[in-house]
C-alpha cells in the first residue's frame, strides 16, 4: 500500500476529491508528440480505487482511455 508521501513523490500533480480521497496524475510525452496521462484515484486512507491512463494525440485531443485497475478493460477509443 502506498502512503501519501510516496504518491506525492511519484506523481507530479494531485487534486483533493470531495469524499476525502485524492486524484494523482503524471504526464509522459512520447517521441512522436503524443502524451499519456497516468491517473490514480485513492480513498482517504490512500487505498487505490482506480488506476487508468488517458492517451492524447499530437494536438492534445484525448483519443483513448485504458482502465487498468480494479479491472483491466483494455483500450477504449473515445
Amino acid at each position: 500500500m502506498s502512503t501519501r508521501q510516496q504518491n506525492e513523490r511519484k506523481f507530479e500533480q494531485w487534486q483533493d476529491l470531495p469524499h476525502g480521497g485524492r486524484r494523482y496524475w503524471i504526464d509522459v510525452a512520447s517521441r512522436s508528440g503524443w502524451k499519456v496521462r497516468y491517473i490514480k484515484e485513492v480513498a482517504p486512507n490512500e487505498l487505490t480505487l482506480r488506476f487508468y491512463q488517458e492517451v492524447y494525440n499530437e494536438i492534445g485531443e484525448m483519443i483513448e482511455v485504458h482502465h487498468k485497475y480494479p479491472v483491466d478493460l483494455g483500450h477504449r477509443k473515445v
